[in-house]
């Protein structure tokens, strides 16, 4: 599928786009640049729910960056992939870190750009490695956030068939063994319990980085990630939501990134405190490395701060005094 300068310029291509646009606003503090850069009714779906305007994206966008001023972030992969001729999805995994600190977090936004601008988000942030390295309650500052839900294509039923069609659209058939590797690992290993079958899908030596800012190793290291992930909503299931492959050697080969859902009843281990026995309504993103036809490495990311909050609030905890929540 070939796709129109129209869809990046005045940059290069999508990767460049990516990059530029998001230090400009982050990094160079622009934050006027977003009135350019997203569409007046830009939909963005995060941790807390869906926003619907742009001014909610400069607000919030303005709020992190004055709470956390001396972190600066820079791109550490690029996923992107056409969507039509005039517009592509990215998926940007972002590293930021302190100027001043060692500890780092991660953020994984997909974003649908159609003519060189923004019409459609997800984003998922390592808010619970934010916190920890700042020493921060994770519990408080859940309590002091609102989850407000999930409006528009969030809803709607799974894509039949995410490989044809995704949340963002009609996608390229590429890369399709690779594609097919990673969703019958996620139907097998993740919603069949089958957590024998990891070295089916994965190198033996493997890597999982995840919330927490958590570096996961060998096969039996990805079990227990995953275990402790499910324990909590035994009965969980995950949706894939959109796809997207991307072939690059600055970013080690061969990448898949997915969207996923996952949805399950708070009745497992008490994780997130007292059990409420209702549904969680949870948005992630993996982004998968393969080479030689297995998967090395996993990027897999949620806002377990926004899913503490969405507990929290199910089961009626009050806020408590002002923290800062981002």
């Amino acid at each position: 599928m070939s796709l129109d300068p129209v869809a990046y310029l005045p940059y290069k291509d999508p990767d460049d786009f990516i990059r530029e646009v998001t230090d400009l606003i982050w990094v160079d503090r622009s934050i006027s640049f977003i009135v350019d850069n997203y569409e007046p009714d830009s939909i963005v779906h995060g941790g807390l729910g869906t926003s619907t305007t742009r001014q909610e994206v400069i607000e919030g966008s303005l709020m992190r960056i004055s709470a956390t001023p001396d972190r600066v972030g820079q791109a550490e992969d690029v996923i992107w992939e056409a969507r039509g001729d005039d517009a592509f999805l990215s998926s940007h995994l972002v590293l930021s870190g302190d100027l001043h600190s060692t500890g780092v977090s991660r953020t994984i936004a997909n974003c649908l750009y159609r003519r060189g601008r923004m019409v459609e988000e997800w984003v998922v942030r390592d808010t619970l490695a934010g916190a920890q390295h700042r020493g921060l309650d994770v519990d408080e500052l859940a309590r002091n956030q609102a989850f407000r839900g999930f409006t528009g294509s969030w809803n709607d039923a799974a894509p039949a068939d995410p490989i044809a069609k995704g949340d963002s659209g009609v996608r390229p058939d590429e890369y399709r063994s690779e594609v097919e590797t990673v969703i019958d690992m996620i139907q097998t290993v993740w919603n069949g319990r089958d957590l024998q079958k990891v070295e089916k899908y994965f190198d033996r030596d493997l890597t999982l980085l995840t919330v927490g800012d958590r570096t996961i190793i060998r096969p039996e290291g990805y079990r227990r990630a995953l275990l402790h992930l499910l324990e909590s909503f035994p009965g969980g299931q995950f949706e894939i939501r959109d796809i997207q492959t991307n072939y690059d050697v600055r970013y080690a080969g061969l990448r898949v990134a997915v969207l996923w859902k996952f949805t399950g009843d708070y009745t497992g281990v008490p994780t997130y405190g007292p059990l409420t026995g209702k549904p969680v309504d949870l948005i992630g993103i993996s982004q998968f490395t393969f080479h030689n036809g297995a998967i090395v490495k996993e990027v897999r990311l949620w806002d377990d701060i926004a899913l503490r909050a969405q507990i929290a609030g199910t089961r009626g905890d009050e806020p408590v005094a002002f923290a800062n929540i981002y």
